[in-house]
C-alpha cells in the first residue's frame, strides 16, 4: 500500500510540475508585448484563411484524418486550450493532460493530437521561456546526459505511435486512449482519494512544488551511490562538495520521459520535475532550470523530427490551443484568489476522471472494430456516447464556474491588482 501510495504520489507530483511551468511561460508570453505581437502575427493569418473554410494541411493518411480546417474546428481548438488553461491556472495541474484527450473526443485522430499537442508545448517553449532567469541553476552536465536520453526516447515513442497508425489507425487509436485512461485514472482516483481525506481533516498538505521536506530521499541516495561511470557531479551550490550520480542513469530516466512524451504529447515536463527531485536526488533549483531547457528541445525534438515532417501536426489547432490557454491560465490563476483551496482539489479530481472516463468509453469500440472482442455495435456506440458527454458537460461546467467566480468578484481582483 505504501509503495502504490509513493507512485499516485509521483503522478501527482509530476501533473503539479508541469502546471507550474506552463503557468509560468504563460505569464511571460502575457506581460511581453513583443511576444503578444508574434502571436498576432502567427495567428492572423490561420484567422483569415479558417474563416474562408478552406485551407489544407500535410497529411498522410487523409482518409482518416481531417484533410481541412474550418471556423468550427479552429474554435474548437480554441475551446480545447482555453479549458485546459483554467484547469491549470486555476488547479494548478491537470490541465496539460486533458488537451489531447479533448482533441480526440472533438473528432480529431490520435496521432495528429499527440503531434499537435507536442508543436503547442514547443511553440510555447520557444515564445515564453524563463529560461535566460534561471541559467544560473542549471547543471549543464546533467542537462547534455539527459537530453541524450531523452532525444533517444522521443525517436523510441514517435516509431511506436507512427508503426501502430500504419500498420492500423484504428490500433493507433486504442493504444493512445489506453495510454491516456491508464494516467488519467490513476490520477483521478488518487486526486478524488485525496479531496475526501481533506474534507475528512486529514490533509496532510505541503508545498508539491518544493521538493521532498527531509533532504535527500532514500531511493535517491541508493541512486547516487551507483558507481557507474561517467559519474556527473552537481549541485555543488547548495552541498558542499556537491552530489554525484551516473550519466547512465541519467540518460537513462531520459529515454523515459522521452518515450512518454512521444507518445502521449505532452512535451515531458510533467515527469521531469519529481524525477530528478525524488529518483536522482537534485535540487529543486537545479531541476527547475534543467526541466525548462529539456522541455524545449524534447517537445521540439518529438514534434518536429516525430511528427511534423510526416504530416502528424495540425498546425491551425496549435494556434487556436495556444491562445485558448493562454486566456484560460490567466483567468484561472486570478480565480485562485477568490476560491476556496478545497473547492480547487475536488474540481481537480472530477475533470481527471471525466478525462479518464471520456478515454475508457472509446476502448470498447475500439477493440471491437479491432475483433479483439465482440460487443453488439449500439452498445459500444452508447457507452462512447455517454463518456464524451459526461466529458464536455464537466469541462463546460468547470469553466462556467471558474468565469462565474471571477466576473462576481473582478473587482476585488482588480483591487488587488
Amino acid at each position: 500500500m505504501g509503495k502504490t501510495r509513493q507512485v499516485f504520489e509521483f503522478l501527482k507530483q509530476a501533473s503539479i510540475a508541469h502546471a507550474q511551468w506552463d503557468k509560468e511561460v504563460s505569464l511571460s508570453i502575457l506581460h511581453n508585448r513583443k511576444k503578444l505581437l508574434v502571436l498576432l502575427v502567427l495567428v492572423l493569418p490561420i484567422l483569415a484563411v479558417s474563416f474562408v473554410e478552406a485551407g489544407s494541411f500535410l497529411g498522410s493518411k487523409t482518409a482518416y484524418a481531417p484533410a481541412f480546417y474550418s471556423t468550427k474546428i479552429f474554435l474548437v481548438s480554441i475551446a480545447v486550450g482555453l479549458a485546459a488553461g483554467l484547469i491549470t491556472g486555476c488547479i494548478g495541474a491537470g490541465g496539460g493532460f486533458i488537451i489531447t484527450p479533448a482533441l480526440m473526443a472533438a473528432g480529431v485522430k490520435g496521432i495528429l493530437a499527440v503531434g499537435t499537442d507536442l508543436f503547442h508545448i514547443f511553440a510555447k517553449a520557444i515564445m515564453g521561456t524563463t529560461v535566460h532567469k534561471k541559467l544560473g541553476n542549471v547543471s549543464v552536465k546533467l542537462a547534455i546526459a539527459f537530453l541524450v536520453g531523452s532525444g533517444g526516447g522521443t525517436f523510441i515513442g514517435g516509431a511506436i505511435n507512427k508503426g501502430l497508425y500504419n500498420k492500423d489507425p484504428l490500433l493507433s487509436e486504442a493504444f493512445i486512449s489506453a495510454v491516456y485512461a491508464i494516467l488519467l485514472g490513476f490520477l483521478g482516483f488518487y486526486a478524488l482519494y485525496d479531496f475526501i481525506s481533506a474534507t475528512k481533516g486529514g490533509d496532510s498538505g505541503g508545498d508539491a512544488h518544493g521538493g521532498p521536506a527531509g533532504g535527500t530521499p532514500l531511493l535517491a541516495q541508493k541512486v547516487q551511490n551507483l558507481n557507474l561511470p561517467p559519474m556527473i557531479s552537481f549541485d555543488e551550490d547548495f552541498v558542499p562538495g556537491g552530489k554525484k550520480i551516473s550519466g547512465f542513469v541519467v540518460a537513462a530516466g531520459g529515454v523515459i520521459v522521452g518515450i512518454m512524451a512521444a507518445i502521449m504529447g505532452v512535451g515531458g515536463g510533467f515527469i521531469t520535475f519529481p524525477m530528478f527531485v525524488y529518483i536522482f536526488g537534485v535540487s529543486s533549483m537545479t531541476t527547475v532550470g534543467t526541466d525548462i531547457l529539456q522541455i524545449i528541445f524534447t517537445a521540439g525534438l518529438a514534434a518536429v523530427g516525430q511528427y511534423a515532417i510526416y504530416g502528424y501536426v495540425f498546425y491551425t489547432l496549435a494556434m487556436g490551443m495556444l491562445i485558448g490557454s493562454l486566456v484560460g491560465i490567466q483567468v484561472g490563476a486570478l480565480t485562485t484568489k477568490v476560491v476556496k483551496g478545497i473547492h480547487i482539489r475536488g474540481f481537480y479530481a472530477i475533470s481527471i476522471i471525466a478525462g479518464f472516463v471520456n478515454r475508457a468509453s472509446v476502448l470498447p469500440k475500439k477493440f471491437t472494430e479491432l475483433e479483439v472482442i465482440s460487443l453488439p455495435k449500439s452498445l459500444v456506440n452508447n457507452i462512447e456516447f455517454v463518456g464524451n458527454i459526461l466529458f464536455w458537460v464537466v469541462v463546460a461546467a468547470f469553466g462556467l464556474w471558474v468565469f462565474g467566480k471571477f466576473f462576481a468578484n473582478i473587482g476585488k481582483l482588480r483591487g488587488e491588482e
